[in-house]
């Protein structure tokens, strides 16, 4: 589930492994760290969290060099940001997590890298909690092959960390504005993915409905060529 420049390549894994399972796209069997699903049943009304803060960021592993954590020293100069986690010393309990970030109009999204398809809880809890997305990471062309393209707010659509500190603003202004990013919720609800039952269930099924035999002989190659 980490991308690769979290791990490092191993040679003992070539012509070792028949499937791939990982969050990428290309794996045999895709297990992402979330998903967006069809509506079954209830209401198409989605009721937004009552909002008392504006941007909000959770973080507990902090690297300078990171391209997150130099656009959030930008950012931070054009907008109110309240920072939690063990690298601010405001750690967040689990029990506190959820009011938290269904509090903030619009989180943080931020990868520790980028790669493709390396698209994590970061996004996919605030979507299923009702708040906003502000996302960093792979293209938005490859964030909208997940989910949809109205639900969340891509860093790269602006010229600037100024400029999207302003459009911001404009939305915390307008509330009709705001409310559009929730329009898929008529239809969609987010979820998150519950990792090791999760592969194990998936990789189960891939293996019922397929019966042909390969392997990945050069896994190396494949997931850090």
């Amino acid at each position: 589930m980490e991308p690769p420049s979290n791990l490092a390549p191993h040679s003992t894994l070539n012509n070792l492994f028949n499937l791939t399972t990982t969050y990428r796209q290309d794996s045999d069997i895709m297990v992402p760290y979330g998903q967006i699903s069809e509506k079954t049943g209830g209401s198409t009304t989605f009721k937004i969290p009552y909002k008392s803060k504006l941007v909000c960021w959770i973080v507990s592993r902090w690297n300078s060099n990171y391209k997150r954590s130099q656009y959030y020293e930008n950012l931070k100069q054009h907008i109110s940001i309240e920072t939690y986690g063990r690298s601010f010393n405001r750690p967040v309990r689990n029990e506190d997590y959820s009011d938290l970030i269904s509090s903030c109009k619009f989180y943080l999204s931020f990868e520790n890298s980028i790669h493709k398809d390396y698209i994590t809880e970061k996004l996919y809890n605030p979507l299923k909690l009702g708040t906003v997305p502000v996302v960093l990471g792979p293209t938005r062309k490859n964030y909208e092959e997940l989910i949809p393209g109205n639900a969340f707010i891509h860093v790269d659509d602006f010229s600037s960390p100024k400029e999207l500190a302003e459009h911001l603003k404009l939305l915390d202004q307008n509330e009709s504005l705001y409310r559009q990013y929730f329009t898929w919720r008529e239809h969609f609800v987010a979820s998150s993915a519950y990792f090791g039952p999760e592969q194990a269930c998936w990789a189960c099924d891939h293996i019922r409905r397929n019966k042909n035999y390969r392997v990945v002989k050069d896994l190396n190659s494949w997931f850090w060529g």
